[in-house]
C-alpha cells in the first residue's frame, strides 16, 4: 500500500484500499464480434434503413467525432427496424456505436435478442412465452450522440433494432456483439472419419464453454443458475475437453454452502445424489485428496439424510421434489425407478468416497442401504432414461434392456440431459453402432435446424416441417420450433437454446469411440479401448492433470484397429478389454 492509502497493484492501483478489500476480479475475458448476415430491414416510405452492409464491416469499438459512411436508421413515421444475425450463439451483448441522432435527448431505441430469429422478432408474453426472465432480452434504451452504448447480458445469436420516436434518425457506426467468456484452452479433441461427429463434438465442448463463466451455468439466457443434477454431464464434458478447471469446484462448493443439511440441493434430492456422484467422479479424475477431505463433513451428513429415506421394502422415499428429467416429470412410476436407480448410484459412489477417507463406518452404512436399494424392483415401463439409470446402476442387464428398450426407435424417447446415459447404457450392452446412429439422427438433428448449441430440450420429431432457426418470417406449413414446442418450465421462447447439461454427447464420444477410461484416481491409470463402429479412423486428445494423451486409431483392411498412444509418463496405458 501507498502513502495515500490506495492499493499498488495491476488490478487496483489507484483504488481505496478499504474498497479494494471488497473488489473481486472477474476472471472472464471479453471479445468483440460482428454481425455475419442483414436478415432483414424496414424499407418503406414510413422506415427506411440506408446503408446496413457497412454494420457487417470489420470497425474499431471506438467512437469518434465524425460520421464516415454510417449505417442511418429512418423513422418516416413507423419504427425504423433490421434484424442481425451474429452467425452463432453468444454470451454476452451488444455496443451500438452512434455517431449522430436528431432527437437532442438521446434516440429511443428497443433492442431484442433471440436465440432464434423469430425470439428477435417476437413481443413479451403471449402464447409463445418470450420473457424477460433471468436476463434481460427485450429492452428500450435512450442512445445519445457520439455514444458508445453496453446493452444486455444474456444468450443469444440474433438482435433486433427498432428506432422508436416517429420523423427521427441515427446514425450508426457499427453493432458489435461483446463476447464475454473464460478464455480457456480446448486440451481435448475429436476427430474421425465423419464429419457430422466431427461438428457434434465441437458443438458441444462450445456448448459447455458458454456456460462456464465465472460458474458453470445451466444456460446462458436461463437459468444462469448453479444447478447441481446439470453439473453432472457439464463436468464430464468440461474435464474432456478443459481438463481441470477452477469453475469445478468453485461451483461444486457453492452449491453445497448454498444448500446446508438437512436441504435438497436446488430443492431436488436428485441434486445431491448428483453433486455426490461427481464428487466421486472429480476425485477419480484429479486424484486431487485436499479437496476431498473438504467434502468429508458434508459427505457424512448427507450420506444419513439419504439413508433416513429408504422405506421397509427398500423403495427410495426421498421427498419433494421429486425429479429425474423433465420429459419423464409426468410419470411418477418412471420417476420413482430413476430415483431409485439414481440413490444406488450415489450411495455405491459415497462408499468407495468413504474408502479412500478411511471411514469405515460409513463405507459399511453404503453398503447395507446398497443392500437394502437393490431388494426392492423398480419398473422403468418404456421410459429410456429410466432404464438407462437402471442398468447404470445395475439393476438391469444392460444386454436385455437394450433390446427391449433401449435401442427400439432410434432416437425417439431421447432426452437432452439423460442422452449421455442413455448412449453409456446402451454402451455397456456393446450397441456402440447403435449409438453413432442416434447421436446423428438427435444431436445431428438440432444441427440441422441450424443450432449452433445444443438445446434444453429436443425431440426428434420437431424436425417435421421445420423452420430453421435463422428463419426470420413465418411460413404457410412451416413450425418456428422454438416458438411452438417446449414444456413444463421450458415452453416457447422461454426454451434455452444453449444448456450445458446437453453436452454429454462430447465426452460420451471421447470415452467410447476413442475408448478412455480412467482406472485409478488422478489419470494415473488410464484404459484405451476404442470402438469405431462404421468410422475408419477416430483420433484425438484427452486431458489429464499430467498432460494429455494423444490417440490415433484407424481401421486396417482386414477389420483390425491399429492404435498409436502417446501418454505422459507418469500414466499407464492399459490397451484393450483388460484392465
Amino acid at each position: 500500500m501507498s502513502d495515500n492509502g490506495l492499493v499498488q497493484n495491476d488490478i487496483f492501483r489507484g483504488i481505496p484500499e478499504q474498497i479494494a478489500k471488497t473488489a473481486q476480479k472477474d476472471e472472464r475475458a471479453r471479445a468483440y464480434l460482428i454481425p455475419q448476415k442483414v436478415l432483414w430491414e424496414t424499407n418503406d416510405i414510413t422506415a427506411r434503413v440506408i446503408d446496413s452492409h457497412v454494420l457487417l464491416e470489420q470497425r474499431s469499438p471506438q467512437i469518434s467525432l465524425d460520421s464516415q459512411s454510417p449505417c442511418i436508421l429512418c423513422n418516416d413515421g413507423q419504427p425504423a427496424s433490421i434484424l442481425l444475425d451474429f452467425g452463432c450463439e453468444i454470451h454476452g451483448g451488444i455496443v451500438i456505436h452512434a455517431w449522430k441522432e436528431t432527437t437532442g435527448k438521446g434516440a429511443k431505441v428497443r433492442v431484442r435478442f433471440g436465440e432464434s430469429a423469430l425470439e428477435a422478432m417476437s413481443e413479451l408474453g403471449g402464447i409463445q412465452n418470450a420473457t424477460n426472465d433471468h436476463a434481460n432480452r427485450d429492452m428500450t434504451v435512450r442512445i445519445g450522440n457520439m455514444s458508445m452504448n453496453p446493452i444486455g447480458e444474456t444468450g443469444f445469436r440474433f438482435v433486433r433494432i427498432d428506432l422508436l420516436e416517429p420523423y427521427q434518425q441515427m446514425e450508426l457506426k457499427a453493432v458489435q456483439a461483446v463476447l464475454i467468456y473464460k478464455d480457456l484452452e480446448y486440451k481435448g479433441s475429436f476427430h474421425c472419419s465423419d464429419e457430422l461427429l466431427n461438428r457434434i463434438w465441437n458443438t458441444g465442448a462450445y456448448t459447455v464453454h458458454l456456460n462456464t463463466q465465472n460458474y458453470i451455468w445451466d444456460g446462458i439466457k436461463r437459468d444462469r443458475l448453479v444447478w447441481a443434477g446439470d453439473l453432472h454431464p457439464e463436468i464430464t464434458a468440461i474435464k474432456t475437453v478443459f481438463g481441470n478447471e477452477e469453475a469445478v469446484p468453485k461451483s461444486l462448493d457453492f452449491v453445497r454452502d448454498e444448500t446446508p443439511l438437512p436441504g435438497w440441493m436446488n430443492d431436488f434430492p436428485a441434486y445431491s445424489m448428483w453433486w455426490a456422484i461427481i464428487q466421486y467422479d472429480w476425485f477419480l479424475y484429479t486424484g486431487d485428496f485436499s479437496y476431498l477431505k473438504e467434502q468429508h463433513h458434508y459427505l457424512r451428513g448427507l450420506q444419513e439424510q439419504m439413508s433416513s429415506c429408504i422405506g421397509e421394502d427398500g423403495k427410495d422415499n426421498t421427498p419433494e421434489t421429486r425429479f429425474v428429467d423433465w420429459p419423464s416429470k409426468a410419470n411418477p412410476g418412471v420417476v420413482d425407478a430413476g430415483l431409485q436407480a439414481l440413490h444406488i448410484l450415489a450411495t455405491s459412489k459415497m462408499e468407495k468416497l468413504f474408502e479412500q477417507l478411511e471411514d469405515e463406518e460409513m463405507a459399511e452404512i453404503c453398503r447395507q442401504d446398497l443392500r437394502k436399494l437393490r431388494k426392492y424392483k423398480a419398473n422403468f415401463e418404456f421410459a429410456k432414461q429410466a432404464a438407462a439409470l437402471m442398468v447404470l446402476s445395475g439393476m438391469e442387464e444392460a444386454a436385455d434392456v437394450n433390446e427391449k428398450l433401449l435401442r427400439k426407435n432410434g432416437s425417439k424417447g431421447m432426452s437432452t440431459f439423460m442422452g449421455y446415459y442413455i448412449l453409456s447404457a446402451r454402451a455397456k450392452a456393446g450397441d456402440y453402432q447403435g449409438c453413432l446412429e442416434s447421436i446423428r439422427e438427435y444431436w445431428g438433428g438440432m444441427l440441422a435446424l441450424g443450432a449452433t448449441t445444443f438445446w434444453e430440450d429436443f425431440d426428434i420429431e420437431w424436425l417435421k416441417d421445420a423452420l430453421p432457426i435463422d428463419a426470420w418470417k413465418r411460413e404457410e406449413g412451416k413450425i418456428d420450433v422454438h416458438g411452438t414446442y417446449g414444456g413444463y418450465c421450458y415452453c416457447g421462447y422461454r426454451h434455452s437454446l444453449c444448456h450445458g447439461w446437453a453436452a454429454g454427447v462430447t465426452p460420451w464420444l471421447s470415452e467410447n469411440v476413442l475408448g478412455v477410461k480412467i482406472l485409478e484416481p488422478g489419470c494415473k491409470k488410464v484404459q484405451i479401448n476404442p470402438h469405431l463402429g462404421d468410422l475408419d479412423f477416430a483420433e484425438g486428445t484427452y486431458p489429464t492433470p499430467y498432460g494429455k494423451i494423444h490417440i490415433h486409431h484407424v481401421r486396417k483392411p482386414d477389420g483390425e484397429i491399429e492404435s498409436r498412444i502417446t501418454a505422459p509418463k507418469e500414466i499407464i496405458i492399459v490397451q484393450g478389454e483388460q484392465g
